[in-house]
């Protein structure tokens, strides 16, 4: 069906022209006529199948009748790619904004927006703050909706949609979702029509690879040239033929390494030694930076051969950089772990999947689950490029071929469910509608829960029991209060949900308050033990120099689980290093970490010191100043000494280190330092040196010095 006879805006139909869309596939049109009539649907269709494009008529349709639209992802790269895709479109009048972080406050220029995109955390906070405009929402879309079957995100995702349908009953819902065994459950849970397709735009094969031999599970087999080494193999035959590859193994050390050591066939078969577009692509890696790292110059050595890894210990202008250049075909093959099947779109000719085991904390080796798998096999083939996909699972030996095919490939993919049920995810979620005010009493609490996918499934009588446990315990530690039938939010309990933590991080938070230590290792200790602080693993190498630092830092207390003491120890250690300005490669190497967790540590340890002062209004608020001295120097990851220098725009804490070095230690020094002066001290340009000069002012100048009010102040 051409889009042009669908009877949307003619704009519409232009601009989608000049992408080249100008026709829908068959599963796309079945759904348009649910969506365009308004109608709520949930969408389960293979990966590549055009989700999106349903979802982003559906929001032009009502928008451009003066609607508004919230666009729910569960990852932020996720968001920045539906907002380029959105912002397509505001030449005809809209506007689109993206969300994102900030659980503490509400832009009040999102109500100005036509088009919102969020994660569901922060959606979610946008309820807890009484978003008024919420209530003005004419098209939700819910993307990916299937991860609510996801232990961690999942909870917050169910009850988003199950509190967006009560508060806007009215709102189109609009649910887009893989291909999963009961899809059919969320749209009646959803109260949606249910379209669902196997249908794809690029046909797939799927098989499982052995000795030469790739046997599919359409009865075929083909025979390739194999020297021993299997995906090197099935790399050059997809390169031969002029296309990409998507490798997926199951540790980032394993993409590394087999990245690495694809570089070698890459080259031979790109018969370039010298593309001066993937040099400078590897080059760029580093640009900006203050401070080189070595992951960067391993990335781009790869890159410059055509190859490339991915995984959650880079970066995220580095994952961008990745996957931006696979887009375009300047990188033939990425190497990944399973995250970039739920990521951003990166379709290639052929998926290779190495692994099909996981190592799990609790549970050793585990089988990768099937609708995982099928997540990544759905990356083969792309539209309007590749004339077929295919996806191959690597066999260890002749005998699992059959048993790889059974397991995973004649399978369908598992049934999903709802993860509220956790005491984690119980305690968070009661005590946010509560707070809000979303419920009032006992009996209007399992109201609410009767309206989630957990009681669709079953029964609310089936944790009736949990849910009030969580309820006995929000009372005891002073969230709430009980009077007759209605429950009631304290001081305590309120801020707790406005600042968006788990309330048994609040209730840690609030026990080290008390102890009235502020020397800054237990600070971060304090915040490292809590529920919201991801942990880094104890390594055998790790357990002299973390017990050491446990007896420098008199940290000698009675823990319930040793264990998992000395997790939450490095984890402070990593933080005390990034104050204590070591760089990011020493602490890569020491911490056994990437880069992007460095940041991703220092992100959550910024909120939870934020937490912390926040909660310290409420009692001890002798404890703020040295909360957010702390703050302002895990902001920037610096000395104190460094602080004012920081506070430039242009400076941060490598180039700071370097101003200090040379005598330009307060902001003063720097008014009285010529110019060309300063252009001599490393990693400052001439542009930046005026730049420094205009912020601060010539020397006697009333102009008022950035950086030196306001330190040491909680915000």
């Amino acid at each position: 069906m051409r889009i042009a006879d669908l009877g949307i805006d003619p704009r519409v139909t232009a601009i989608l022209e000049t992408q080249g869309i100008t026709e829908l596939y068959p599963p796309q049109v079945e759904a348009c006529a649910v969506a365009l009539r308004g109608e709520s649907l949930v969408l389960a269709i293979p990966t590549a199948s055009g989700k999106s494009l349903v979802s982003y008529l559906a929001i032009l349709r009502s928008v451009l009748k003066g609607g508004k639209a919230l666009y729910i992802v569960p990852l932020r790269a996720l968001a920045a790619e539906k907002y380029e895709d959105l912002k397509a479109f505001e030449p005809l009048g809209i506007t689109v904004a993206v969300t994102v972080g900030d659980y503490d406050s509400v832009d009040p220029n999102l109500e100005k927006q036509d088009v919102l995109i969020a994660t569901s955390e922060r959606a979610d906070s946008l309820l807890r703050h009484h978003a008024a405009w919420l209530n003005a929402l004419t098209v939700v879309v819910a993307d990916e909706v299937h991860l609510i079957n996801d232990a961690g995100r999942g909870p917050t995702l169910e009850v988003t949609l199950a509190k967006l349908r009560q508060v806007n009953p009215k709102a189109q819902l609009i649910a887009l979702s893989a291909t999963i065994r009961n899809s059919q459950e969320l749209a009646d849970w959803l109260k949606a029509k249910h379209v669902t397709s196997t249908w794809r735009p690029v046909p797939l094969k799927e098989g499982a690879y052995w000795g030469g031999t790739m046997r599919f599970t359409d009865g075929t087999s083909r025979e390739i040239a194999d020297d021993g080494d299997a995906i090197a193999a099935l790399v050059a035959d997809t390169l031969s033929g002029g296309g990409q590859c998507l490798v997926f193994v199951n540790t980032r050390r394993a993409t590394e390494s087999v990245a690495k050591g694809l570089m070698p066939t890459v080259r031979a078969i790109l018969k370039k030694k010298g593309d001066d577009s993937l040099k400078k692509l590897a080059e760029g890696l580093n640009q900006g930076q203050e401070e080189p790292s070595s992951m960067a110059a391993k990335l781009g050595k790869c890159m410059e051969a055509g190859t490339a890894f991915h995984h959650a210990g880079l970066t995220n202008p580095q994952r961008s950089a990745v996957e931006n250049a696979f887009k375009k075909g300047k990188l033939k093959v990425i190497v990944a772990t399973p995250t970039l099947a739920a990521g951003v779109n990166t379709p290639a000719r052929r998926v290779i999947i190495r692994d099909t085991d996981r190592f799990e904390m609790d549970q050793g080796l585990t089988p990768i689950p099937v609708l995982e798998v099928k997540q990544m096999c759905g990356r083969a083939g792309r539209p309007r490029y590749d004339p077929y996909g295919e996806a191959i699972l690597i066999a260890r030996h002749e005998d699992q071929v059959e048993d790889l095919m059974d397991r995973y490939l004649h399978s369908p993919p598992e049934a999903i469910d709802s993860k509220l049920a956790s005491e984690a995810a119980l305690r968070t979620h009661l005590l946010a509608s509560i707070a809000t005010g979303h419920v009032r009493s006992e009996g209007e609490l399992f109201a609410f829960m009767g309206a989630t996918f957990f009681a669709h499934l079953g029964d609310v009588e089936d944790i009736r029991g949990r849910v009030n446990s969580a309820l006995r315990y929000l009372e005891k530690e002073g969230f709430m209060v009980v009077g007759g039938e209605e429950l009631r939010p304290t001081i305590f309990g309120k801020r707790t949900s406005d600042l968006y933590i788990d309330p048994l991080s609040a209730v840690r938070l609030r026990e080290s308050l008390k102890s009235g230590r502020e020397d800054e290792f237990y600070l971060l200790w304090a915040i490292s033990q809590t529920p919201d602080m991801p942990k880094l693993y104890m390594r055998r190498a790790d357990y002299t120099w973390v017990e050491q630092r446990i007896a420098e830092k008199d940290l000698n207390f009675p823990v319930e689980d040793y264990e998992f003491f000395l997790t939450e120890v490095k984890t402070a250690a990593l933080l005390q290093d990034w104050l204590d300005e070591r760089t990011e490669d020493e602490t890569t190497k020491l911490f056994g970490v990437g880069p992007g967790d460095i940041r991703r540590l220092v992100d959550q340890g910024e909120w939870l010191l934020y937490s912390m002062g926040e909660l310290a209004r409420l009692g001890d608020k002798k404890r703020l100043p040295a909360i957010a001295r702390l703050l302002a120097r895990l902001k920037k990851g610096v000395k104190a000494e460094l602080l004012e220098l920081v506070a430039l725009r242009g400076i941060g804490r490598v180039r700071a280190r370097a101003l200090f070095s040379r005598g330009y230690a307060t902001l003063r020094d720097l008014q009285k330092a010529p110019v060309g002066d300063l252009a001599r001290v490393p990693g400052i340009t001439a542009t930046l040196a005026k730049s420094l000069k205009d912020q601060v002012g010539a020397p006697g100048s009333e102009k008022r010095l950035v950086g030196q009010a306001n330190l040491g102040e909680f915000h």
